[in-house]
């Protein structure tokens, strides 16, 4: 149903009283990108731009999605049992308890996303499963999203949590501290915790690259490209396991995907808590 623009359609039963259904918003771009219906029609215009600007940059919202379930199967392999999902964006295909209860049915998963159409939408399609849940909240506010009642019902944090921060931080402005944010999200958790990231790094295509980021700049969430080493940077009191912080298509690929073509203008990677220091 196309609800943008004419301000006279009804919207539907799933959209939150008050959306702001007149502004691109990341999640809901996302949500077009992958293939999702949660989104209206200036999203969609948005990720149309989008990808005229700079030719695949759907495929790179694709390959980000890849990538964060190759995380959540390798933390669930390496006993992992919690997640908390930080900007987790509207759910689609390949959900993270999707894969983390196929490993263990007990599994605890708890999504965050600062929109409110993400949030309900989540909430629906979790509707009556004990071990997930979603909230809304903000990633520069990490103590609000870990003082939540819903977060710590559900998460015990005397034990290892893996915490997601995919295709989030680059919308983080360096004015908001990303490095803040994880120390704080470290400081919470023991040890034996991860975090998985990945991030937009400078692209080969720089011209189409910053096509992009100026479009961006036209909504909430402004796009923050940073070299690999930055981002590395922002780690402190993590540390970054094998294979490193790499393009995430070069990420514990699948062996079907080795011949997919490479994913160099995202960098990606799953850092361990060492200490409860």
């Amino acid at each position: 149903m196309d609800v943008a623009g004419e301000g006279l359609a009804v919207l539907p039963e799933w959209v939150p009283d008050g959306v702001d259904i007149t502004t691109p918003n990341a999640a809901r771009v996302y949500d077009y990108a992958l293939g999702g219906f949660h989104n209206f029609e200036v999203d969609r215009r948005f990720a149309e731009d989008a990808e005229r600007a700079w030719p695949g940059v759907i495929q790179l919202a694709h390959d980000n999605r890849a990538f964060l379930g190759r995380a959540v199967r390798w933390l669930a392999d390496n006993g992992i049992r919690q997640f908390l999902d930080i900007g987790s964006g509207i759910p689609t295909l390949g959900n993270v308890h999707e894969v983390a209860q196929y490993a263990a049915a007990d599994a605890r998963v708890v999504y965050v996303d600062i929109d409110p159409v993400a949030v309900a939408h989540s909430q629906r399609i979790l509707a009556g499963n004990r071990y997930a849940t979603a909230v809304q909240g903000d990633v520069r506010r990490p103590q609000d999203i870990l003082g939540h009642p819903a977060v710590t019902d559900l998460l015990d944090f005397s034990r290892p949590i893996g915490v997601l921060m995919v295709a989030v931080l680059h919308f983080i402005g360096d004015s908001d501290d990303p490095a803040r944010i994880l120390r704080e999200f470290a400081d919470a958790t023991v040890a034996g915790s991860y975090v998985a990231v990945s991030h937009s790094v400078p692209a080969e295509d720089t011209a189409g690259q910053e096509n992009v980021r100026r479009l961006y700049q036209r909504t909430p969430t402004s796009l923050h490209v940073r070299a690999p080493a930055d981002v590395v940077g922002l780690l402190a009191g993590w540390q970054v396991v094998d294979p490193g912080l790499v393009p995430i298509s070069d990420w514990r690929p699948d062996p079907e995907d080795a011949d997919d073509p490479a994913q160099r203008s995202a960098f990606g990677g799953v850092a361990r808590k060492l200490s409860t220091g």
